[in-house]
């Protein structure tokens, strides 16, 4: 193989730009010339494509963000706009992809390579709801940034007496919520992968009441529904005041933790080695700390698994 294209799609994520730089220099190191491909996959369909050099990816580690940018094309999902992006590839002499995001941009790789393009995919998303690897890019710092967040507004919880309702990214998926809610000591957790019972959100705090805690932090997924109604529900059950923080686009940027750039480098690397070896219809990940693939569909198919021993735990902290 000697001409790799990479893009990036979907929600931008922290890390995206160091598994840009991790799959430049690593196919540079092999002899392989690299093309970055902006604007995703309707840059691809419009050939907004640039060959990269070690230098095109230098001081972009720390940068949240992409520098390929990112959109999203209806247009990708029809079958002439795939024969657009197959045609743009080949105007260029590129032999493989790696594609850089979600669940739906790895649905666009596996289309690439149905039609005989081989592609690889690499899980960037703060959601962390790609099933075959342990930790997609981007969820770590999201994480950081969430924690960070709640640190702060406790303080204000507790100088007025008050409770506040936090809503998190996610989607349909709880990890970040789940996982904030635990380091941050939230009082309750509500995700979309448990049932929740909001009268038993309301008794938590009124124990806490009668013990003398005068505030409480609810952390809140997205994919639950609107922490407007929940905080409403809490203030109307108990006469107390409460207040709603959406934190909304701050938990997709920033500078990405050692984590991220250690993780986004590895499977980077590997997404290249993959290609040189003849792979193609492929996702990258870490499970038990070490590097897998898997086919994107396959993996695509199985249900994302959130852990019940962290969700009792959290039950377990916040009596």
């Amino acid at each position: 193989m000697k001409r790799i294209g990479i893009l990036t799609s979907g929600g931008d994520a922290p890390g995206m730009n160091a598994a840009i730089r991790s799959v430049v220099r690593s196919s540079i190191y092999h002899d392989i010339e690299i093309y970055g491909i902006y604007y995703g996959y309707q840059g691809l369909i419009e050939g907004h494509i640039k060959r990269l050099h070690i230098g095109s990816v230098g001081d972009i580690i720390q940068r949240g963000g992409t520098m390929l940018y990112s959109s999203r094309s209806e247009e990708f999902k029809t079958g002439e706009g795939q024969a657009k992006a197959i045609e743009q590839l080949k105007k260029h002499d590129i032999e493989g992809l790696v594609v850089i995001g979600g669940d739906g941009s790895f649905r666009g790789a596996q289309k690439l390579t149905e039609k005989g393009f081989p592609c690889i995919g690499i899980p960037g998303t703060i959601d962390n709801d790609i099933p075959g690897t342990d930790n997609t890019i981007g969820f770590d710092t999201a994480l950081n940034t969430v924690i960070q967040a709640v640190d702060k507004i406790r303080d204000t919880a507790t100088s007025h007496e008050r409770i506040y309702v936090i809503e998190v990214m996610g989607r349909d998926a709880g990890d970040l919520a789940l996982w904030a809610g635990v380091a941050a000591g939230a009082e309750s957790i509500l995700i979309p992968e448990f049932p929740h019972d909001l009268e038993e959100v309301t008794e938590k705090i009124k124990r806490g009441h009668e013990r003398g805690k005068r505030h409480s932090i609810i952390m809140v997924a997205e994919g639950v529904g609107s922490a407007n109604d929940i905080a409403n529900h809490i203030k109307d059950d108990l006469q107390v005041e409460t207040r709603v923080t959406v934190l909304g686009h701050t938990q997709r940027g920033g500078s990405p933790t050692a984590f991220d750039r250690v993780l986004a480098g590895r499977l980077g690397a590997y997404a290249v080695d993959l290609l040189k070896g003849g792979q193609q219809g492929r996702m990258v990940g870490v499970q038990n700390n070490q590097l897998v693939h898997h086919d994107i569909i396959e993996a695509l198919k199985l249900k994302n698994e959130i852990s019940d021993d962290l969700y009792n735990l959290s039950n377990q902290l916040s009596i």
